[in-house]
């Protein structure tokens, strides 16, 4: 298990509940008799590359995508050399847009995770080619409770929150100590309909995070 020592303490407790026994036993049985992603090496990687202490953004996915060898442990992103999927490419386009920045060859967000954008999917694993098939098995109670261990933790947090799902996580989130920026899913049927692109969320982001004193994020 891939996780930043910083992790830890706050998750230990979590290990050790009912749920998350019977959750390891479920995945550890699918990986053994199915294809899955990410590769169980990398299930964690979103507590190995942000470590707790330099969690600056928060942003939550779904699912991990389901196809060989997209998948690596973060949400939106997919291993170097792999073609990007329909929201990452939307996600770089209104990157693109909003900085001015040149649309990325590598749709790895590695570099975002290690400087403090933690790329969070509401479920960790997949059953290759069957979207959805890991949830409601106890991943969502696990994530869960990781966006309050930053709540209650942390302040000055920014949670970018995109689409529906992740929108509903904004109860879990106390808006008077942390910031919340909200709006369509990246996904094509959401950006086609004018609800994604426009959304300046990352350069927002970094205007705010300067206005901290903190380091602004070279996406």
């Amino acid at each position: 298990m891939n996780i930043h020592h910083s992790w830890k303490p706050y998750l230990k407790e979590e290990f050790n509940k009912t749920y998350f026994e019977s959750l390891n036993k479920f995945v550890k049985h699918e990986y053994e008799k199915h294809e899955c992603y990410p590769p169980d090496k990398e299930v964690f990687n979103v507590f190995e590359y942000c470590p707790f202490n330099d969690v600056k953004v928060v942003i939550i996915g779904q699912d991990p995508y389901h196809g060989h060898g997209q998948a690596n442990g973060l949400c939106f992103s997919v291993c170097d050399g792999i073609k990007h999927p329909p929201s990452l490419v939307n996600i770089f386009k209104e990157l693109e847009q909003d900085t001015g920045k040149i649309y990325p060859v590598s749709g790895n967000l590695e570099n975002w995770a290690k400087q403090g954008v933690l790329l969070l999917n509401a479920t960790l694993t997949v059953r290759a080619q069957q979207a959805g098939s890991h949830q409601k098995k106890g991943w969502e109670t696990f994530t869960d409770s990781v966006i309050k261990i930053i709540n209650d933790n942390k302040e000055d947090i920014l949670f970018l929150l995109w689409g529906g799902f992740a929108k509903k996580k904004a109860r879990l989130i106390n808006s008077n100590k942390h910031h919340i920026l909200t709006s369509g899913h990246p996904s094509p049927l959401s950006a086609n309909r004018g609800y994604w692109f426009g959304n300046k969320h990352f350069s927002k982001t970094n205007k705010k995070l300067l206005t901290m004193g903190k380091k602004e994020i070279s996406w």
